[in-house]
Formats: C-alpha cells, structure tokens, sequence
C-alpha cells in the first residue's frame, strides 16, 4: 500500500491485486478527508472480483480505522457529520421542562434526601421522567464514568453529569452513549450489549415490534460494522455509523432555483405588523372575506330574515288591542314566536343528508353554498332557537302573564274575546292550558336535547358520578334527539291553540312546517327502505392494535361513492336502533366496500367484541387477528349481519376539484384520505395498463390529480399496520412519485435524541439492505415525533408555485388551528393557494 498526498487533503491509496494472468490490475480509491466532510464508501461484492475485493476490503479497513481515530480531532461544524452535533441528545427538544440548569437544581433541591439525590429520582430531576429504564442506564454510565457504583449523588456531582449530557460536545455525548452499551468498561461492545441497547431504545420509543425481533437486529449491526468476525465492536465503528446523514425518503435535492425560492420564501413568511391601525384592519377584514364569503353570505341571509320577521310580528302586535294591556312584553314574545317557527323548519335542512349529498354531487352550488359547515349551521340554528325560546318564554312568563293578572277590568275588556269574560285569577290559569302545558313540555325536553348534545356530555367528558354518567355518552345523545319527534308534535298543538289568534289562516305553525318535515320524512323513509336492502356478505375482517377493527364487505348492488364518502353501518345484534357514520376506506374503483372502526365507546367496543370472536389466532408474522372468507359460504353465517345506509357527501369528496392535494390525517382520522389514496393508486394503474396494452377493459378515467402529499400522525407503532398494504402498493406502483407519503411515529423521540439514535441508524441499515422499515413493517420510512407543519407547507409551495392546493384534515381537533393559519399565512404571502377543508361528522 502506497499514500500519495494530493491537494487540499485528499490522499490516494493504489492497492496492488494479482490476478491468474500475467496482467496486473490495479484499484484506485480517492478518500476525501478534508475537515469539512467524512465520507464512507462500500464496496459492492462482484464475484468475478472477488480475489482483488478481498485484498482491497483488508487494506481499506485499515486505512478507514486509522483515518476514524484521526478524524476525532476534525472540526465537524462544518459538513455533512453536523447531524452528529445536532443529534445524540440526552436531553430532548421537546423536555421543556428539564431545560436550563436552574430548572434541574430547583427539582434536586425538591426531591434530594439529606442532600443527594436517588438514582429513582435522577430521570425526574433532569426532565426524562417517562424513560426510567433508559435513565437508569444513562445514571449507571456516568457513575461507572467516576468510577464509583453509588445509588445516590450529590448537587456537586448532579451538576457535572448535567454538564456532560448537555455539553456542546459530540465526542463526549457519544462517549456517553459508548459507555450505557460497554457495561463492563472494556472498550468494546459485544453482541449481547448490542441487543440490550437495542432492546432498551426499542422500550424507550414504545417499539414492540422491534423488541420481538432483538436478535435479528443485532446481527444486523454485529454484520455491518464486525466486518473481521471479532464478536465486538468499538468506538470509532459506532461514530462511523453514527455520522452518517440519514436519508430522507421521498424527498429529492432542492435544485439552485428552488433553493433560491425556498429563501425568497422564508424572508416572507416573516411575521410582519402593519403599523397603521386602519390599514391592518382593512387588510384583516379582507382576508376575513375572501376566505369566509360563503359562510359570511349565509349567515347574513339567516340572520336578516330572522330580523325581518320578528320585526314584522313585532310591530303587527304593537297595533293590536293586546298591547295596551301587555304592552312591548307581548311584541316581544310574539315578534320571537315567528323566528322560532321560522328556525324550527330550517334545523332540520342540515340533517337532510341525502339531499345535501345529492347537492353537492349532482349541482354546481357547492361553489356558493359552504355544505361542509351543515353541521356548524345545524348547531348555529339550535343556537337561535335558544335565544328565541328564551325571549317567548321570559316575555310571557315574566311580563305578559303578570299584567293580565294585574289588569283592571277596563283594560282587560279589550282581551275578553282571547280569554273569556272572566279575567284569570292566578298564574296556573295560564299554565293548564294547552298551549301552556305544551310549551313547558317543549322547553324541558328541548333542554335536555341540547344539553346532552354537548360535545363534554357527548364524549363522555364530563366529570360526573358512576350513576349520572350512564346518562352521558353517544346513546344519550342519539335517543334524546330523537324526542324531537314529539316537540313538533307538540309545537303544531301549541301554535294551534294560541291565545291571541283565531282564524285558521292565522295560525301558521303548521306552514312554516310543512315542507321541511315532509322532506326530512321522506328522508328517513328512504334511509329505512334503502338499508333494509342492503345487508353486506362480509368478505374479511381484521382487528388490528390499537383496538381497530376492519370490515371488507361485498358492495351491494347499484351502490356508487366517491372517495372521502361516508356510510352509517347497523348491527342489529348490538343495537337495532343505532347508525353509526363510518369514513370508507375503499376507493370506487374496487370491487369490495371497506371501513375501519376504533374503539371509542360502548356500541363500537361491543361490535369489536363480536367479530373478534370469530376470528383466528395471529400468526407469527401477523399481529391482528384476520379472518378471509371469500368463497368459503360455511363460515360467513357466524358472522353479526350488517346494514349500511349511504354514501353521504363529506368535504373529503372535493378532492377531484384540485390538481394538488395535501392530505393530513391523525391515527383513525386518516380513513377517508386512505380512500383518496386508493383511488389515485387505482388511477395510476389504470394508466399503466392502457399505456402497457395489458387490459382492454380498463376504462380510461380522466383524472385531475397531479400530485398528492399524505402526511398521517400516530400515536403506537401498531397503528403503522392499519393501512399497510396501501402503503406498499403506492412503493410498489407510484413509479413517478405521484404520491409522496410521509408516516409519524410520535411515541419515537425526536431524530437526533440518544433514546432514538441507534433506532435511526438500525432503520437506515435496514431499510438499505431490505427495503423494509423496521417501525411500520412497510416500504415507506416512517419519520419520528411529530411534524413541523411549517416545513410541510413550505415543501409544498416551493413545488407548486402558482397552483391551488386543496388541504384536506381529518382527526383530532388539536391541529385545526395551526394547519388552518398556515394555509393562510402561505396563500396571503406566497403565489401558492392553499384551500382548507376539515372533516365533520
């Protein structure tokens, strides 16, 4: 082996190989070892090289480990290995609480026992308190660090393991980390360590996955960095291993333009404040408008008429006999009757799912009318019926009924022909009567409707006793609402037998009801019908972790959706009377009808229960329970019988409006965008059949979708194999990267936390070797922690320059906020239009 300097710091290796011939062959290997960069060449195995492979592998490990020891005293700040500096933290972004020294010693002044604080305590005092075994590992390294093996230390001693944990210094952070795996001190890790690290991140991070394959892995590690079959490895192998970048998947090198634009666009995303009051009023009233026109224009109309009605009843009755006696009190009430029978015709519009759905499909007012916000506007109109019941019943209670009492004879004359000629003499006059009775009646049960409708009472998120809560939940809900029946009932005999109208013609309860009831009738009935007809053949069932059920059913006949539908699915053998609405999975192009149900409340865990039943033991390489009984009649009778009524429209189905989609879904929340996923898998197959000449049935589907970003947020590793197989057929598939998929695993720490390193690097080496991500079990990299929005939505717009991209969101309500100002923030400061569209059920 001969070394050759060259310029700036390279330095060549000739190594000599002879071959069976007289003719020599010879390798040239350039290792670049400027201080700005530490690259790592491997040398792929070629057979009919292997004699020259062999020599060259020797003299270049020797050359690599002298070179690794040297590169310990490079400036690392400067290249490609400053993923080194930022990563191989003990202490985490997200600890807010163990930040700063200051913090650390108030807690050891809390928790310390005659001045020394117990290594149980250690994790707590530092802001790790949720990784108690791998602080117990961390404790006993820095210990064994001092030589010494106490279970306790002092405030002297806290502050200099602070210091090393925290310290600036990659070197020592990894020495740490050498040392928590080396725990008999003798410089080198041998494969049993190399399992209890892994086993011990792997408990950190909440990977039982990765925790059942140990072994596995560790060979993996043992193979890759013990190329001389030591049965060990040392430091300098895991630094080598640690300063490699890992590599993002599905993400491509920005070109100069796009860099160039990135910038442009971080210098206008910076958060300015207009000056001037008026102007950024302005400005903000504008935005206000453009984003909320539809909503603004609805509501406007809503309230106008309810305006223009109780001013019209308002100032009917102020020139009636009737006010001289009960003066502005009866205006009042009255005035608020009319917006009553007005807004109890109109709550029942939003319901009409089948109307709206066929709406928004078959029409074009979707553009002008905001039918994603039917359930808000259903809500808004409860609302003004509170403020009217509450106007009516105080008007009369209060004001109208004690001046009739109090009236003198005079004054009541005018009145006789309303309440005979006897003037009433007390208060439970007015209460016997129909029309009081019934509106009593009508105030209490509407109480309790709109008090359970609440979302706390609702989810059952209300602190309340053993007993009151049985009260509470969805069932309370669903069955209270129903008790609407007998309010209409009771408003057309209340509107009947008023005191103040005769005439039949003048008693318009039943007009103002009329249109909406029959419509929401006939509704229903279509509902009963239509799902009495289609019970589904359940083809397979699979229970996933996470307590996730799925249902694939056959597709009853004549029965069409888009993706990002919904479906209301019945089981008589839980409850007869109960629909529950259910995101489909499937996309329209396949052959099957596919749901997936987690387990949130009383009727969805006892429809788990029963299929769990008659599903099969997992296997070794399955861990949900699975069940496929196509074909095989003899099994499908043991399984509940289901109805499904639908589909009904959702804001999900306006993806075909856009050419560039932004899918963001959170644990179960991702199902409707799995359905989008599908359909633009099947679109993408469709094609290649018909370019490829392999399927002449395949009907040429025009598709809008350019470019498609799914971005899906979970909780439990588990959860990664809900919707595995679509994942890797998008991998297999999605040759020309239509699809990009982004997976977060949030129980991971942080890339860059030491609870995670060797996590980051076991899925680099895996997933280069297998294509397999060692988290999701799938062919996509699963990303850790959560997202940086922001990030995200930059990705999109550098890409998408001068394109509207269609946000779609649904899950948990916790990031509505931040992902709606986003897509405002971009759309007002970038030529990018983001359009923000949320699931409601």
């Amino acid at each position: 082996q001969e070394m050759e300097s060259w310029s700036d710091g390279e330095k060549t290796s000739r190594c000599k190989a002879t071959g069976s011939g007289s003719r020599e062959d010879y390798v040239e290997i350039t290792l670049d070892v400027r201080d700005e960069s530490i690259s790592t060449l491997r040398l792929e195995k070629n057979k009919p090289m292997a004699s020259l492979r062999s020599v060259v592998s020797g003299r270049l490990k020797t050359m690599v480990k002298s070179l690794s020891f040297a590169s310990r005293r490079l400036d690392r700040s400067k290249s490609g290995a400053m993923f080194a500096l930022r990563g191989l933290r003990f202490i985490s972004q997200n600890d807010a609480v163990g930040r700063g020294w200051d913090q650390v010693e108030k807690r050891f002044h809390e928790l310390a026992v005659e001045g020394k604080l117990p290594k149980s305590k250690f994790g707590h005092c530092i802001g790790m308190a949720e990784s108690s075994e791998f602080v117990n590992e961390l404790f006993e390294a820095l210990v064994r660090r001092r030589g010494t093996t106490s279970s306790s230390i002092t405030k002297t001693e806290l502050f200099d393991f602070w210091e090393q944990i925290s310290g600036n210094s990659f070197d020592a952070r990894l020495q740490i980390f050498f040392d928590m795996v080396d725990k008999n001190s003798d410089g080198r890790i041998t494969g049993e360590e190399v399992k209890e690290i892994i086993a011990l991140s792997a408990s950190a991070n909440q990977l039982s996955k990765i925790q059942e394959k140990v072994d596995e892995y560790a060979a993996l590690i043992m193979e890759e960095l013990d190329r001389d079959n030591l049965g060990y490895i040392e430091l300098y192998n895991l630094e080598t291993l640690l300063l490699q970048v890992p590599s993002q998947s599905n993400s491509n090198p920005s070109s100069a333009n796009k860099r160039a634009l990135n910038k442009m666009l971080s210098e206008k995303l910076i958060p300015t404040k207009e000056r001037n009051p008026v102007k950024r009023f302005a400005r903000n009233l504008s935005y206000f408008f453009s984003e909320n026109w539809r909503r603004v224009w609805v509501l406007t109309l809503w309230i106008s008429i309810c305006i223009a009605l109780f001013t019209w009843k308002f100032l009917q009755y102020k020139r009636r006999a009737v006010f001289e006696v009960m003066g502005y009190c009866v205006s009042v009430a009255k005035g608020s009757a009319e917006t009553l029978k007005f807004n109890m015709a109109l709550i029942l519009l939003p319901v009409c799912r089948n109307t709206i759905t066929w709406l928004r499909t078959k029409s074009k007012l979707g553009s002008v009318v905001p039918f994603d916000d039917n359930i808000n506007f259903h809500k808004v109109i409860a609302f003004g019926i509170a403020i009217g019941i509450g106007l009516h019943a105080i008007s009369h209670l209060a004001c109208d009924f004690p001046r009739l009492l109090h009236a003198k004879y005079v004054e009541f004359e005018p009145v006789k022909k309303f309440f005979g000629d006897e003037r009433p003499d007390n208060y439970w006059w007015f209460v016997k009567g129909t029309d009081g009775w019934t509106g009593v009646t009508m105030v209490l049960l509407m109480l309790v409707s709109y008090v359970l409708a609440q979302s706390w009472f609702r989810r059952n998120r209300a602190n309340l006793p053993k007993t009151l809560k049985r009260l509470t939940g969805f069932n309370a809900f669903w069955y209270s609402h129903h008790l609407f029946v007998i309010v209409y009932v009771l408003l057309v005999v209340h509107g009947y037998f008023i005191y103040l109208s005769k005439e039949w013609y003048q008693k318009t309860t039943w007009m103002y009801l009329a249109v909406p009831t029959i419509l929401y009738a006939c509704e229903r009935l279509i509902r009963y019908f239509r799902s009495g007809s289609k019970a589904v053949k359940i083809l397979k069932v699979a229970v996933y972790p996470g307590n996730v059920l799925s249902l694939y059913m056959s597709k009853p006949k004549g029965f069409k959706y888009t993706s990002g539908q919904y479906i209301y699915v019945n089981c008589s053998d839980v409850s007869p009377l109960q629909w529950h609405p259910f995101s489909i999975t499937s996309a329209c192009g396949d052959d099957f009808l596919s749901i997936h149900i987690r387990t949130l409340g009383d009727w969805t865990s006892q429809l788990k229960s029963l299929f769990s039943k008659v599903c099969q033991s997992p296997t070794t390489s399955q861990s949900g329970l699975f069940v496929a009984d196509i074909g095989q009649a003899n099994n499908i009778t043991r399984f509940p019988r289901l109805l499904i009524d639908g589909p009904y429209g959702a804001p999900a189905q306006d993806y075909r409006n856009y050419d560039v989609l932004l899918l963001v879904g959170l644990g179960i929340g991702a199902t409707p965008l799995i359905s989008i996923l599908r359909d633009v898998l099947n679109n993408i197959k469709n094609q290649k059949s018909i370019e490829q000449g392999t399927d002449h049935n395949v009907r040429r589907i025009v598709s809008n979708t350019k470019r498609a970003y799914f971005y899906w947020v979970t909780r439990e590793q588990g959860s990664l194999e809900w919707f595995s197989e679509v994942m890797n057929e998008v991998a297999e598939y999605d040759s020309e990267g239509i699809i990009e998929l982004h997976n977060y695993c949030t129980s991971v720490y942080e890339e860059g936390d030491a609870r995670s390193a060797l996590i980051t690097m076991l899925q680099s080496l895996h997933h280069a070797k297998s294509g397999i991500d060692i988290v999701s079990g799938t062919r996509v990299r699963t990303h850790f922690a959560r997202p940086d929005w922001r990030s995200v939505f930059k990705h999109v717009a550098v890409n998408h320059v001068n394109q509207r991209v269609g946000v779609f969101y649904c899950g948990n309500s916790c990031i509505i906020a931040e992902l709606k100002r986003l897509a405002q923030d971009f759309s007002r400061k970038t030529t990018t239009k983001f359009e923000f569209h949320k699931e409601n059920f």
